[in-house]
């Protein structure tokens, strides 16, 4: 079907031919139509509600390819895997686990017209030849997938996705749907605006989880609030989550956890990637029914059949902490989200927001070294050039990245990208540094809101924050549930 039939397309007729769905769920219908119709879109609905289907049925009946932008490989893979077998032929991923060859190999599929579903990392678009061969391959829709990682709002910011708004116009602008779980007034925004969407139609479904039912539990003492912790997680239905803020926190509970005699694994950034997907692995596939987890775990997982998400510490903003207590009870069947908090919580958490200022000098250290360098640069020579440990280097190259200073290609080699002055380039790390320390003070404030909230139904606001105009009681969370009890007690 071509674009000119567009008005005439039986989109449910569609759905239930491509992939023999008996009815579109709630936005499928209305985000299928307007890419249609050539728009870009915006879509904020939960995982599992459908979202992949809004591509892969928009994209089989534009004529031309569909690339869908992924961060995580086993996104891509689940993505992937979720295509008709008859169309597998027609799918192609590119991704780092390829060789230099295989990856040849499939972008010259991919030129030849030959695929229908591409899927790609976002760093991978910013190889030149990747482009090129796009461009040969007529993309008639882009999708791209937790669509929030462009936002300094959103909860995952991440550098590689600020150069899909070039990509988008280098080929061509096609219709582009952007697609998330959860995406604040101001996320939205600002996804529009990093991807040069052009009068979207924003289009958000699903934010109210009426089945979770929600609950602050307040402590003065912090031993309280652990033995509390721990007795909850004994005792509640599983399997479950934990969310903390540090790795120290999450070794600690799930070894008092053990100690108990309730199985559970810890999970964080400062674990192994092999570590990180065995733990995942075991708690997916249910053979350990608790894990504790610092926000490290949670982009694509989909576990539907989760219990409970219990906060040991505050979240870092509404965003997140939404996004998280989001993966229980995707079942449809009872679950609870609980927050144990104390209001030093908050104070804990501002000392994450980082400092005031920027590193200068060590940001001239690393831009002089990588202008000096004839070409790309790894980053383990930086840091032997330079003297700079590792763990500080990484937030130097993301600051000078963040200012166009220098450019990580997908290789990981650092090469420069601006010959503009030093001063200038620290000035604009400076201006950055204090918008997003100023940023993360406003998202905490919000969370602090939100933890101490006494005036009226809890998801009531917590929906009013994400722009939904639910209206409670709603009769599952413990403000609602106070309100019940205390007029009769009178």
């Amino acid at each position: 079907m071509t674009k000119a039939n567009t008005n005439v397309i039986d989109i449910a007729s569609a759905a239930s031919n491509l992939l023999g769905f008996k009815s579109l769920r709630p936005g499928q219908q209305d985000a299928i139509q307007s890419l249609l119709e050539g728009r870009d879109t915006v879509l904020v609905q939960p995982t599992g509600s459908g979202k992949s289907a809004v591509y892969q049925i928009a994209g089989a009946l534009l004529e031309g390819s569909t690339v869908i932008v992924s961060p995580l490989i086993a996104l891509q893979k689940d993505q992937a895997d979720s295509i008709d077998a008859s169309k597998l032929e027609a799918t192609a991923v590119v991704n780092s686990t390829l060789s230099a060859s295989e990856q040849r190999e499939v972008l010259e599929r991919i030129e030849r017209g030959r695929v229908e579903y591409i899927f790609l990392a976002p760093e991978q678009l910013r190889k030149p030849e990747t482009v090129d061969r796009l461009k040969a391959a007529d993309v008639s829709l882009i999708a791209i997938d937790e669509a929030h990682c462009i936002s300094q709002w959103g909860h995952d910011f991440r550098p590689d996705y600020l150069g899909l708004a070039q990509v988008i116009e280098a080929l061509g602008h096609p219709p582009v749907l952007a697609m998330t779980a959860t995406a604040s007034k101001d996320v939205r925004n600002e996804i529009v605006e990093r991807l040069g969407l052009r009068r979207p139609r924003v289009l958000v479904h699903g934010f109210d989880r009426p089945n979770i039912s929600l609950r602050v539990d307040q402590f003065s003492g912090k031993d309280d609030k652990w033995e509390s912790l721990l007795r909850r997680v004994e005792f509640a239905e599983k399997p479950g989550i934990v969310y903390v803020a540090t790795h120290k926190h999450a070794e600690d509970i799930a070894a008092d956890l053990q100690r108990m005699g309730v199985p559970a694994l810890f999970y964080h950034g400062g674990l192994k990637a092999k570590q990180r997907e065995e733990i995942q692995n075991k708690f997916m596939d249910g053979e350990v029914p608790v894990i504790v987890a610092t926000n490290a775990f949670g982009m694509g997982v989909d576990k539907p059949d989760i219990r409970f998400v219990f906060h040991a510490d505050v979240s870092d903003s509404l965003d997140a902490y939404y996004q998280e207590i989001g993966r229980a009870g995707r079942d449809g069947e009872p679950a609870e989200a609980v927050l144990f908090y104390r209001p030093e919580d908050i104070s804990a958490q501002q000392f994450k927001t980082g400092p005031a200022h920027v590193d200068s000098e060590g940001l001239e250290a690393v831009y002089k070294a990588v202008q000096a360098h004839k070409g790309p640069m790894p980053r383990e020579e930086i840091v032997e050039k330079t003297g700079i440990n590792a763990r500080k280097m990484v937030g130097l190259l993301q600051k000078l990245e963040e200012t166009e200073a220098v450019r990580r290609l997908e290789s990981g080699e650092i090469e420069a990208a601006s010959t503009r002055p030093l001063a200038e380039i620290i000035e604009s790390a400076a201006e950055k540094q204090k918008f997003q320390k100023d940023l993360r003070k406003r998202r905490l404030q919000q969370m602090q809101t939100f933890a101490e909230w006494r005036s009226s139904c809890r998801r009531e606001f917590l929906l009013h924050y994400f722009g939904d105009a639910y209206e409670g009681p709603c009769g599952n969370c413990d403000r609602c549930e106070e309100a019940r009890v205390l007029p009769r007690a009178a």
